[in-house]
């Protein structure tokens, strides 16, 4: 497997840059979650880091590569949205 160099931003790990494994497409993921365990022994607390664009060239305003910043909310839950499930297309009733 491979692994890129990537850069954090906020939070518990501020300042790093920590080797991050990449998918088929040579991209890290999306999300990176950091579970830090509890001192008490109940559940652990995790912090999410979302996936964003690390910078831009100047002549070309090609992507440089990807950097981490942290999401003090959380990572968002997305729903599926198909597209026969689209708002206002309700069937009518007797039809």
């Amino acid at each position: 497997m491979r692994s890129e160099n990537t850069p954090f931003y906020g939070g518990p790990l501020d300042g790093r840059v920590l080797p991050v494994l990449t998918g088929l497409t040579g991209n890290p993921p999306k999300w990176y979650e950091v579970p830090v365990p509890d001192e008490d022994g109940g559940p652990p607390t995790v912090y999410a880091y979302r996936r964003v664009p690390s910078g831009y060239t100047k002549r070309l305003k090609l992507q440089r590569g990807w950097k981490y910043e942290y999401e003090p909310a959380g990572r968002e839950r997305r729903t599926l949205k198909w597209p026969w499930s689209a708002p206002g297309r309700r069937p009518e009733p007797g039809a």
